[in-house]
């Protein structure tokens, strides 16, 4: 069977999953540690509680499935990048495939859906149908992980009537929000 123009992946090096986690690499040596997870999310502009929440509910439920034939569990949390593609969960957009690369059609997609409002963006109630849009039966944990990044992203990055642009959501798919995010926050601090 034939792909549709459009639905295969982007072929390169380092994979666009790598690449949207590669910023909270603090200390660039391949290893997100919880205190990096941290870090990173303060970088970009959040508050402590929610730094120390993101830090710990993302490296604990990653860590384990980016450490594939290891027999008991590093308690430091490690997400290991290269194995990324491995912590990829259910119930998501599919943007992502199998090894981690970005797939256009799938990201057109949710826009093709959801976006009823404005074609170029998602509000809070086309965001909340998105998500229940790809929930799968039972996936209880998919459940959680997509909503917890979704909501968290719309808090963060939504513009000031309400809505989640389509260049933001690629942006942060591709990893290069959070750069933006972080030079943004840095430039607040030296008003």
């Amino acid at each position: 069977m034939a792909e549709e123009p459009g639905s295969e992946a982007i072929e390169n090096d380092q994979n666009v999953l790598q690449k949207h986690v590669e910023f909270f690499d603090r200390n660039n040596d391949g290893v997100i540690y919880p205190w990096e997870t941290f870090q990173g999310f303060r970088a970009i502009g959040c508050g402590i509680l929610l730094s120390s929440f993101a830090a710990m509910f993302i490296n604990v439920g990653l860590s384990g499935k980016t450490r594939p034939g290891k027999r008991y569990p590093n308690l430091l949390f490690p997400i290991h990048i290269a194995n990324i593609k491995m912590a990829k969960h259910g119930s998501d957009s599919g943007v992502y495939d199998a090894h981690g690369r970005f797939v256009p059609s799938k990201f057109e997609e949710i826009f093709h859906k959801y976006a009823r409002t404005n074609s170029e963006a998602l509000t809070a109630d086309e965001l909340d149908e998105f998500l229940k849009g790809n929930r799968e039966p039972k996936d209880y944990g998919g459940w959680i992980g997509g909503l917890s990044e979704w909501k968290i992203l719309y808090y963060l990055a939504k513009d000031k009537t309400g809505l989640l642009k389509k260049d933001t959501i690629k942006a942060v798919y591709d990893g290069s929000l959070f750069e933006k995010m972080a030079a943004e926050t840095t430039k607040k601090k030296h008003k």
